[in-house]
């Protein structure tokens, strides 16, 4: 069992660090010869009289250092706006930058909005501007069409739509056609300028429009989407009345869509994202003498029912082979008590969830968020075996207490099974590894 934690444990280092942000920069994207490459791409930066560099999320200064560091001489040249999580720090001079809000706008966010649109607004067909864009950006990132709208209204607006029963896909429809900056808004103020977007991506694969809500590629909703949304879960009665009538009234204007002249001179480029991250944890495993099997099924499950799922296919799998390495990518979901106080996140409560379903078994489960950081704790998210529950009921913990109670940290920090690895400049989604030996 301990053989089978530590490789858990390596697979899980190994995938982090195999992803890294700067070395797939350095393989993706080149200067040479007084042009910038990306992949076959060649852009020959003699040929614009400006070059602008945003970047947005929570790997938002990772990318941006790592970009300028591959432009070598023509790194001076560029200048921008870097927003990213608190602690940000200029890259070089002419390199603005802020700390938005997460998971709510702040006033920076708000600030770091009208600094982008002001500078976008400038540019000409003499220009190009490099996006790079992460997780994290819808709150990061802030303005709503209406330029009178406060910040306070706007974080209402978003507490509003989270708490309103609508899944994440109508909520973020509905935020891209309220924002500024949102639904291919910023292609759009960029416009008629060249447009190069890299994407370090925390989505499902085909879904860059709901990356930090889409700031730069075409929106797939549509007005008549939101409308519907706003019906369906009765929106103009639960957001802020001077939001509710922009829906009920339907006076909401469309975003930029596949065809529309603002992407006319865009082109986009995944660098990384959780494909990346699981073939890295599955090379590693297959090293380890895995047999690996990829199942991304529960994507968007509830933590309960991944759990579940995901125990009852290792055991399937194990019935036929040894050695089995069971990869699964993306998100789970989990509802958070209204009055809980506990530390955790969606990682640490799913490995507490396999924690009661494998208990006495040789199974090691891990779960972690490439970001490092998992909920409301410090941790990235937790690893459990078929003694877990046992060790903890020797330490005077309840796993179904701090299940119900959504404090799945305190627990696993005691029996040091919380995976501390801090933040890690990424964001590629979360990653499970279930082992049976």
């Amino acid at each position: 069992m301990s053989q089978a934690r530590e490789d858990a444990l390596e697979i899980f280092r190994y995938a982090l660090d195999a992803s890294r942000v700067d070395a797939e920069m350095v393989r993706r994207v080149q200067f040479e010869g007084g042009a910038l490459y990306v992949d076959e791409d060649r852009y020959a930066l003699g040929d614009y009289d400006r070059l602008m560099l945003v970047a947005i999320g929570k790997a938002g200064e990772t990318l941006a250092r790592s970009f300028l560091r591959q432009m070598g001489e023509a790194a001076a040249r560029f200048e921008g706006v870097v927003v990213a999580p608190l602690g940000v720090e200029a890259p070089q001079a002419g390199i603005r930058v802020y700390a938005g809000g997460h998971p709510s706008p702040n006033t920076a966010s708000v600030a770091a909005a009208e600094d982008i649109l002001s500078s976008l607004g400038s540019l000409t067909e003499r220009d190009l501007v490099v996006f790079l864009i992460s997780g994290g950006g819808s709150a990061m990132l802030e303005r709503f069409l209406a330029p009178e709208v406060s910040l306070e209204l706007m974080a209402a607006t978003h507490k509003a739509l989270v708490e309103s029963g609508a899944p994440i896909a109508a909520i973020n429809a509905v935020r891209k056609h309220l924002s500024a900056v949102k639904g291919g808004r910023l292609a759009a103020a960029a416009a008629p300028a060249a447009q190069v977007t890299i994407f370090v991506s925390d989505v499902p694969e085909g879904e860059l429009d709901a990356l930090s809500s889409g700031p730069t590629v075409p929106d797939r909703s549509t007005v008549e989407d939101v409308y519907r949304i706003a019906a369906e879960y009765d929106l103009g009665a639960k957001l802020p009345p001077a939001i509710g009538r922009m829906l009920t009234k339907r006076l909401l204007e469309e975003t930029p869509k596949e065809g529309d002249a603002s992407f006319a001179r865009s082109r986009w480029y995944v660098l990384l994202d959780s494909v990346s991250l699981e073939r890295a944890a599955a090379k590693r495993a297959q090293e380890l003498g895995w047999h690996v099997v990829v199942d991304n099924t529960c994507d968007d499950w509830s933590a309960e029912r991944a759990a579940e799922y995901l125990v009852a296919r290792v055991r399937e799998l194990r019935g036929e082979r040894e050695r089995v390495c069971l990869l699964s990518a993306g998100e789970v979901t989990v509802e958070v008590p209204v009055k809980a106080v506990g530390k955790g996140g969606r990682n640490q409560q799913f490995a507490l969830l396999c924690a009661e379903r494998i208990a006495g078994g040789e199974m090691v489960v891990l779960s972690g968020g490439s970001d490092g950081v998992d909920g409301n704790s410090p941790a990235a998210g937790g690893l459990v075996d078929g003694k877990t529950t046992t060790r903890a009921a020797a330490e005077s913990f309840s796993v179904p207490h701090a299940l119900a109670a959504f404090d799945a940290f305190p627990l696993l920090a005691l029996l040091e099974d919380a995976l501390m690895t801090g933040p890690t400049g990424n964001n590629l989604r979360d990653l499970r590894i279930l082992l049976a030996p």
